[in-house]
């Protein structure tokens, strides 16, 4: 842990923090001993630190282009980015050599760090470890990127096929890990449907997918 915890560029005062962090449900699923409850905290914090980061960042941006940013910053790619750029794939406690390529574990454990270090130093060393990693990110992208559903909206529109229209398929999951199923319909009758643990989330799955279709 002594070399994650260098590559994380954070010193864990509780190092069991930091171990429960990278361990997967496969390994051991009880609750208490794996990463599910400290990546719940860890999406709120990462929420707020990239938010914050943002506001201070680009103080003459309108609430739209921030949103833009803010979707792109703590999207699942991007978060499983930051975890591999951490080397987490190679600390991470798993049952199945796989899930070290997975994404959806990749991010969850990436959460799972910030809230570990929330609940290890509190709320502003948690944000500085967001500000520490994700600022490169930002400053690599000067102009906000187009989310999925604005980029379907602007070909929808060009294509004729009239707005793109969101709906609840279904919501599972427990009540702390919600999963959302949105489908979404275009002009022409086409179809496409997304899962996220938001409904927005799920919009901008069910977008993607449909931006797929239409390639």
């Amino acid at each position: 842990m002594k070399r994650l915890q260098q590559t994380l560029k954070y010193r864990f005062r509780d190092e069991a923090l930091l171990y429960k962090a990278v361990t997967h449900g496969s390994i051991d699923p009880d609750v208490d001993a794996n990463y599910e409850r400290l990546e719940f905290l860890g999406d709120r914090v990462l929420g707020v630190a990239v938010a914050s980061l943002l506001y201070r960042l680009f103080p003459d941006e309108p609430e739209g282009n921030l949103s833009q940013r803010f979707v792109g910053l703590v999207c699942k790619e991007t978060v499983a980015e930051v975890a591999k750029t951490l080397q987490l794939d190679k600390f991470m406690r798993v049952a199945n050599e796989d899930l070290r390529r997975n994404e959806n574990v990749l991010c969850d454990v990436c959460e799972a760090v910030i809230g570990a270090i929330y609940i290890d130093a509190g709320v502003d060393a948690a944000i500085e470890f967001v500000n520490n990693h994700w600022r490169e990110l930002i400053d690599r992208n000067v102009e906000p990127p187009k989310d999925s559903k604005t980029k379907l909206q602007e070909l929808t529109h060009h294509l004729k096929l009239g707005t793109p229209m969101y709906h609840v398929v279904s919501r599972s999951g427990s009540e702390h890990r919600p999963v959302f199923e949105m489908e979404v319909v275009i002009g022409d009758g086409r179809k496409a449907c997304g899962t996220g643990t938001s409904k927005k989330l799920a919009e901008f799955a069910a977008a993607s997918a449909m931006l797929e279709i239409l390639k």
